[in-house]
């Protein structure tokens, strides 16, 4: 993947102007972009060819690094939405995503993934290790029922506010409730990485 010399100095912007440039930064630790990398290598080999200008939504999203990574893959990608409950993610998202803000292809928003309602093509969530079972599949019900479905967990259950790890992948995809097409792992230092790319199942009212 090339990285586009604009975006990177947008990011550049976004850790010199932060508050907290020490937790901006947590951004762009090694795990954090392999993992992101990782999502957009298998989701490019997942999709269907018949997807050529997705609306992709992205729960989650913290800083927006996977935004602008996705947006510099070969995806063809109409605009994404990165949605997040710290409020502190949004002008920081919106920072590293500048150039596409200024196209009109990037949002940020500041909610609880819970509350949000859409229409996508693909819906992203990386943080499922942050939220109850209950939240989780609060959220997978109002996520729409043809979209493409993309969810990660891991084992790193050191981790205070890790509050829904799983101990494998098998045990994360019976906490998913995703009819996969792709499950993989990423074995990092610390922990291992699960994902899962598919369609939600219906949930019980």
């Amino acid at each position: 993947m090339k990285v586009d010399i604009q975006d990177v100095l947008f990011w550049m912007d976004a850790i010199r102007d932060s508050k907290d440039r020490c937790r901006t930064l947590e951004s762009f630790w090694k795990g954090q972009v392999n993992s992101k990398i990782w999502l957009i290598k298998k989701l490019q080999e997942t999709l269907p060819r018949s997807i050529i200008a997705a609306n992709i939504v992205i729960h989650g999203g913290w800083n927006g690094v996977l935004s602008s990574l996705l947006f510099n893959s070969d995806m063809g990608i109409s605009r994404i939405t990165s949605v997040d409950i710290d409020p502190a993610c949004e002008k920081i998202a919106r920072t590293i995503n500048k150039r596409q803000e200024i196209e009109g292809r990037f949002f940020a928003v500041t909610e609880d993934m819970c509350d949000h309602r859409y229409d996508a093509d693909i819906v992203i969530n990386t943080s499922c290790e942050h939220i109850t079972q209950e939240q989780y599949e609060q959220w997978l019900q109002n996520v729409p029922q043809d979209a493409w479905v993309v969810v990660q967990g891991n084992d790193y259950f050191e981790l205070d506010e890790h509050i829904r790890c799983s101990i494998d992948i098998d045990d994360f995809t019976r906490m998913s409730k995703i009819e996969p097409v792709l499950r993989d792992i990423l074995p990092l230092y610390k922990y291992n990485r699960y994902m899962i790319i598919g369609k939600k199942k219906c949930l019980r009212s």
